[in-house]
């Protein structure tokens, strides 16, 4: 098995990278104490994808889309989030229309001699 926490991924071979994948899954199994089977019936898979999916010779987004799911592992897809971000001068723009300060309410309306 592959070390599947250290790597630079840009000097891997798709092979390399889909078995990665693969140990990903396998690893959390079996961290997890969960079977094959288990584990395949949880995801809506067959056992025989699941082995093929571990052992890196079939691979498909949605499999491992399911087997995060059944891992409770979704949480890693978190690196694919796009945020948007706001440049500075967007920002500044926007805090120009802001109040700089307070003034008094239509209730107070100042009366001649009453010092509020």
């Amino acid at each position: 098995m592959m070390d599947i926490y250290n790597k630079e991924w840009q000097i891997l071979s798709d092979a390399a990278i889909i078995e990665s994948l693969g140990s990903f899954i396998k690893h959390h199994r079996l961290e997890q104490n969960i079977t094959q089977s288990d584990l395949a019936q949880k995801a809506n898979i067959n056992r025989s994808t699941l082995s093929e999916f571990e052992r890196g010779t079939r691979v498909n987004m949605i499999t491992f889309i399911q087997l995060l799911r059944a891992l409770d592992l979704l949480h890693t897809l978190e690196a694919f989030t796009v945020q948007k971000q706001i440049s500075p001068l967007e920002l500044a723009k926007k805090s120009d229309g802001r109040r700089q300060r307070a003034s008094r309410s239509s209730d107070q309306v100042e009366e001649p001699g009453v010092d509020w």
